[in-house]
């Protein structure tokens, strides 16, 4: 059977910043109808190759032929005519717009009424009802600010917006990151739907059975090289992971020996209700030293609305956080933080650490806010103190960077987590909460962090971790509550729990 040419091919593709060499010499073909998955570690060089394709990067070597006719750079505009489109990890919707306004942003179609125009608000209703249908969320409600939208449903109108474009590569980066397993299987059916209508997809994921699930061909990268490609169908997982990291990676880390239930809980949660009475009602659970607990649930289900009334971050109806023995139910986040309480957000970039700060700062802020007078205002910190907790949380978690006066910006996603942990590392905590910790980072650093979580309850601290990837929750938890409507349905052994147990008590009917 001959091969199909390809839309796109990059040949020899160089950069360099700062004579710093990125990519050496990357060949990879997106053909038609084919899902091409793109491999590697965070750093690898997958996100430098993408925004040369598109254009936003000029390359110091090689070149990109398009449609047979070579070109030694692409400009943004002509991988747009070319039919080239990037869906980015990191939203770029407008929130404070509504969604119909993000899908036609920079394009709003006009008509003219008594001669003058006038913007087409019905077409543009009709055009976004089919594609966001297609999307199985014809019910979304087009006139509400994105802001006010779960991430998921943001994540869906950026795809929305993309393939209202004559599309003809679509290049999906962590696609599924805020999505959950039945979400993602929409998601995989329109990208079917596509591949079948003759569109490429090039598709970069840290999922590897998700990988394995939608792709056909595959291209590693490590370290700015080539190291592999060939259909997934002729290789193992083990394959690919070797590949991208050049050893085997642990995927299980439950507790070693039993967890001793009968003795005082570290953390005890009695009947926490959120203010609305809506998103979380009367929950109650306990966590052991030795620990982690999970939370798996459809989104929306209410995991992440718990997690910030445990934190003080939301008003709540009632309810007692006891840790410890004592009752140190907070108010809002420092007291949970002065009382022994750590969280890790879902979006690091949103709620997780401070742009425009180092390493350090964003490592120590914590620290100051518990420990220092006035919590650290007027400049009274111990800097030198500071310095020293910095160096020991980049040591302890093998934080990849070049010193800890480094901006946060410059790192991967997962040395970006590493600093994060490390911010609450530095305060002692005895109860930390993961929500989402390993969205958008690769697999070797996932595995590093799902070490970090059972190395933080072999210590003794309270673990709680919230997740959409239910691989990742099986991996990990020791227990897995089950959330719906607000509610723990059930709580599931994560030693004999299974991903269809899970999704079974996740969509059973009750209030």
């Amino acid at each position: 059977m001959e091969e199909v040419a390809p839309i796109v091919r990059m040949v020899g593709i160089e950069k360099h910043f700062n004579n710093v060499a990125v990519l050496k010499g990357v060949n990879l073909d997106i053909r038609p109808g084919e899902v091409h998955v793109l491999l590697g570690e965070n750093g690898a060089g997958k996100s430098t190759l993408m925004k040369i394709l598109t254009g936003i990067h000029e390359p110091t070597g090689g070149e990109i032929v398009l449609d047979g006719v070579s070109h030694p750079l692409v400009t943004p505009r002509e991988a747009s005519e070319a039919g080239i489109s990037i869906i980015y990890q990191e939203l770029s919707v407008i929130n404070e717009l509504s969604a119909l306004e993000n899908l036609f942003v920079g394009r709003l179609p006009v008509k003219r009424r008594l001669g003058v125009p006038v913007v087409d608000w019905k077409l543009m209703e009709t055009e976004a009802r089919s594609i966001i249908g297609r999307l199985g969320l014809g019910g979304l409600d087009l006139h509400k600010p994105v802001g006010e939208m779960p991430i998921a449903h943001r994540q869906i109108i950026e795809i929305a917006k993309s393939l209202m474009k004559n599309v003809r590569v679509l290049v999906m980066d962590e696609p599924t990151s805020s999505l959950t397993s039945v979400e993602t299987e929409r998601l995989f059916a329109l990208v079917r739907q596509l591949k079948a209508e003759g569109t490429a997809v090039l598709f970069i994921s840290h999922k590897l059975d998700e990988v394995r699930e939608i792709g056909d061909t595959f291209s590693v990268l490590k370290d700015g090289v080539s190291t592999g490609h060939g259909r997934i169908a002729d290789y193992t997982n083990d394959d690919l992971v070797r590949m991208m990291v050049g050893r085997v990676v642990k995927q299980r880390f439950l507790a070693e020996g039993s967890i001793d239930r009968t003795s005082m809980p570290v953390l005890k949660v009695e009947n926490v209700t959120s203010a609305d009475r809506k998103r979380v009602r009367d929950v109650s659970f306990e966590v052991h030293h030795g620990e982690v607990l999970g939370f798996a649930g459809l989104v929306g289900s209410g995991r992440t609305d718990l997690m910030n009334c445990l934190f003080g971050a939301e008003r709540r109806a009632g309810g007692r956080i006891i840790l410890n023995g004592a009752d140190i139910t907070p108010n809002n986040p420092v007291e949970a933080v002065k009382s022994g309480m750590a969280y890790l957000t879902e979006n690091r970039r949103q709620t997780g650490f401070t742009p425009n700060f180092t390493i350090e700062g964003n490592i120590a802020v914590t620290k100051s806010v518990k420990d220092a007078p006035l919590r650290g205002t007027w400049g009274l910190v111990d800097r030198k103190a500071e310095r020293a907790v910095a160096e020991e949380q980049r040591r302890q978690l093998s934080i990849r960077c070049a010193g800890i006066d480094q901006s946060i910006l410059e790192l991967s996603g997962g040395n970006q987590q590493k600093v994060l942990v490390g911010k609450w590392m530095s305060i002692a905590p005895s109860v930390i909460i993961f929500d989402e910790p390993t969205r958008g980072i690769d697999v070797g650093a996932k595995s590093q962090i799902h070490e970090i979580i059972r190395a933080l309850a072999n210590a003794g601290k309270a673990v709680i971790m919230v997740s959409s990837e239910l691989p990742e929750i099986l991996a990990v938890c020791d227990r897995v509550a089950v959330f719906r409507n607000g509610r723990i349905m059930d709580t599931l052994d994560g030693a004999t729990a299974t991903e269809e147990s899970i999704l079974s008590v996740a969509m059973r009917d009750g209030k």
